[in-house]
């Protein structure tokens, strides 16, 4: 078993850090939260009265903090991690952070000569306290070998990310994703409601479709991955059925300022001549659009 040094012990972090005391890990807890603090300790946690004491013999820092500024300050500042931690422990920041906090972090700590990876978690809090958080390891194939056994811990399935930085990354990529798939999936069920159709049937109809199986698992491994843009749904009939819906809906006085806006990408499509492409070939449109024509997923 291992010798730990847990800081942040908020939603996430508390569940995450009882969970490694269970499967017998040493823990040194730090929080600003002296009562999430006390919760650790009655569970068998040693209490730390700074980041650098929880540091001290550590073989492994985890962070799990709400902002990157935070994450800076418990790592650089004063009492902060780098004064207590051996040039042999491993720091593993779990938060939800700037990518590009992440990489500065990384180069200022192996700078001081220290070793960090980055390994924030999907799922829900209620998966942190089941023990079964999806890990996405950030790290080069040595930290990754190494922190396994303490990550599993607090998770059950774990993908490495490819490299420092790079679980950030994903996360935040799987995140904007859902979270913006939320806001179209509410306009959508609006819609039916307008329309007088009911959930049931909608629900059974996107379920087995793109709809709600997304694109990433149906449509696009078929076609555009494999660079086959010939037409199995036509960019122009896409088009055409996607300003229906929003006729419909803007008849309904239902709003759909997502679907609008996907709207503007296929007139972007069409106007680059993609209006008889197959629909997936919108991805070729936004690269395009992005600079990264060359570029391949």
């Amino acid at each position: 078993m291992s010798t730990i040094a847990f800081i942040g012990l908020g939603q996430m972090g508390a569940p995450m850090a009882s969970n490694l005391l269970k499967q017998g890990h040493q823990l040194s807890v730090f929080d600003v939260n002296p009562l999430a603090v006390q919760a650790l300790v009655d569970k068998g946690a040693k209490a730390s009265a700074t980041p650098s004491d929880a540091a001290l013999d550590a073989e492994f820092v985890i962070t799990m903090l709400p902002n990157g500024d935070l994450v800076r300050s418990v790592l650089f500042g004063d009492s902060g991690v780098c004064e207590g931690l051996s040039r042999e422990a491993l720091v593993i920041d779990m938060s939800t952070i700037h990518p590009l906090q992440t990489d500065t972090l990384i180069a200022g700590m192996r700078a001081k000569g220290f070793s960090m990876m980055d390994v924030p978690v999907g799922r829900t809090s209620d998966h942190a306290i089941a023990g079964t958080l999806l890990l996405l390891a950030g790290g080069t194939p040595q930290q990754v070998e190494r922190a396994t056994p303490v990550l599993m811990a607090m998770g059950n399935e774990l993908i490495e990310a490819g490299g420092p930085g790079m679980g950030i990354r994903v996360k935040l990529i799987n995140n904007y994703m859902s979270i913006a798939l939320n806001a179209l999936s509410a306009e959508a069920t609006v819609l039916c409601e307008a329309l007088g159709l009911s959930f049931d049937v909608a629900l059974k109809v996107m379920s087995g479709t793109p709809a709600g199986k997304g694109h990433f698992t149906t449509s696009w491994p078929n076609k555009v991955l494999k660079g086959d843009l010939s037409p199995a749904f036509m960019i122009d009939l896409a088009h055409k059925d996607l300003g229906i819906a929003l006729d419909v809906a803007n008849l309904l006085h239902v709003p759909m300022p997502l679907g609008a806006a996907s709207r503007e990408v296929y007139n972007q499509a069409r106007a680059a001549g993609r209006g008889r492409e197959d629909w997936t070939a919108i991805l070729e449109q936004v690269r395009a659009s992005a600079g990264l024509n060359n570029q391949q997923c």
